[in-house]
């Protein structure tokens, strides 16, 4: 039974669904190798047995008697903790919301729950969720899968290790500049970043309301599929048959390409070159106007963070860890009008960007241009921690500039990604043309 941890959660749904599998037993596994765990605590927040066993008792009574509600019923994940659990604490990863219990759950976990997922627990994150390195001394920092002594990227941190160490078939985060892509990257999973309002954040503990999105972090592309369908009450895509023949793929060469260190870079080149012999149409472009799309970026996040995190903060600052203080405090010298004259570049960028890649089914680039950081560098050298956070979000936050959804894959290289951006609001494309890719790479 321990191999079931290592199923994909589509696989899971499959054999519940085959009667090989009974939802009770298999959330008992997880609930086992949790608290059986060294990185227990490091990797979870709060554990929810209770809850789990009574959805999947439930989920066990529906496979019997033949009225599953979905591929999904009865298979458990793990929620970041800032998606509100009803009579759970969820405090986003900060000792400004500690001891924080909603009377309800969070939108996406009530549709989750419709189909039949089973809740294991909340998982720890960035504070407030402002980081994409997933270092956290207030609260816990989780291990990466393939180096003990870094960062596992983040924010959704938690989410990411409870899948690469088995302690969870698939983790639900959030993505407002790469919080779900940086740690499926560095821990070799899937991750999709989903459009800005395609899934609801009604009752998620906000960063950037304007940016934030909801997505799935897992360990293929079928489960990324069904996860999607799952968190907005829909229909999976169609996934049969996508194949790479004339798929025309756009590798961008505007900043992504910058520095970009030797494994990720390799990483990189190798999978575009196997892409091409799959069948693949490749072509690099540049879009220089993402420089200045990046010129506005830290005002129109640090502003919008500041704005809702605001009292909060300053009620209690000392609560906060210094670099995560700092960076949501920059949002106090931005004004009404450089706020709203940046969002105004944004939306014409945006239409600019939208026309320039019509012509292509994805675009392409490494989803990071670093490997995971030394966790104990970043909490000595302020300059490394601030060239690191900044790195490692660069190439994710471009499909959250441009309000396009994103997949990252693993390439075969450790904590090495490769990323496709799709268009805007069509995942279903996108989740074809990932599920192509992976097929190719396998």
């Amino acid at each position: 039974m321990q191999d079931w941890r290592w199923m994909t959660a589509a696989e899971l749904g499959r054999g519940i669904g085959a009667g090989d599998i009974d939802p009770a037993a298999l959330t008992e596994v997880y609930l086992d190798a949790i608290d059986a765990h060294e990185h227990r605590d490091r990797i979870y927040a709060r554990v929810t047995p209770d809850r789990a066993r009574a959805e999947a008792a439930a989920a066990s009574a529906r496979a019997k008697s033949g009225m599953r509600r979905g591929p999904l019923d009865g298979v458990p994940v793990s929620w970041k903790d800032l998606f509100d659990t009803a009579g759970i604490g969820t405090e986003a990863g900060t000792k400004l919301m500690e001891g924080r219990v909603p009377d309800t759950d969070a939108a996406v976990l009530k549709a989750a729950t419709a189909a039949g997922l089973v809740c294991l627990g909340k998982t720890h994150m960035s504070e407030i969720a402002f980081s994409g390195l997933g270092l956290n001394p207030t609260m816990a920092t989780p291990p990466c899968v393939n180096d003990a002594e870094a960062v596992p990227g983040g924010s959704s941190s938690g989410a990411g290790a409870s899948v690469a160490f088995g302690l969870a078939a698939a983790g639900i985060g959030s993505d407002t500049g790469g919080s779900v892509r940086i740690p499926s990257a560095w821990n070799d999973l899937v991750g999709l970043k989903t459009t800005h309002g395609r899934l609801s954040l009604d009752g998620t503990v906000p960063l950037c309301l304007t940016f934030d999105t909801v997505g799935p972090l897992c360990r293929s592309v079928e489960d990324a599929n069904l996860l999607l369908a799952a968190l907005e009450g829909g229909q999976a895509a169609d996934l049969e048959g996508a194949h790479l023949d004339g798929v025309r793929l756009m590798v961008l060469d505007t900043i992504v390409s910058d520095d970009v260190r030797a494994a990720p870079r390799t990483a990189f080149e190798d999978v575009v070159a196997r892409l091409k012999a799959a069948g693949a149409q490749i072509e690099h472009r540049c879009f220089a106007q993402l420089l200045d799309a990046f010129s506005v970026a830290g005002d129109l996040y640090a502003a919008d963070s500041y704005g809702w995190w605001r009292d909060r903060v300053e009620a209690h600052p000392e609560k906060m860890f210094t670099q995560i203080l700092e960076r949501v405090r920059g949002g106090k010298t931005v004004s009404g009008a450089d706020y709203c004259a940046g969002w105004n570049m944004l939306r014409d960028i945006r239409k600019q960007y939208y026309a320039e890649t019509a012509q292509f089914d994805a675009v392409i680039m490494p989803s990071a241009p670093i490997l995971p950081s030394n966790a104990e560098r970043l909490l000595t050298d302020d300059a490394y921690y601030k060239s690191e956070n900044l790195l490692a979000l660069r190439n994710t936050r471009v499909a959250n500039l441009m309000d396009v959804c994103s997949v990252t894959l693993p390439t075969g290289e450790p904590s090495c990604g490769i990323m496709f951006n799709g268009q805007n609001g069509n995942e279903e494309a996108l989740l074809r043309v990932a599920a192509a890719a992976e097929r190719a790479l396998a």
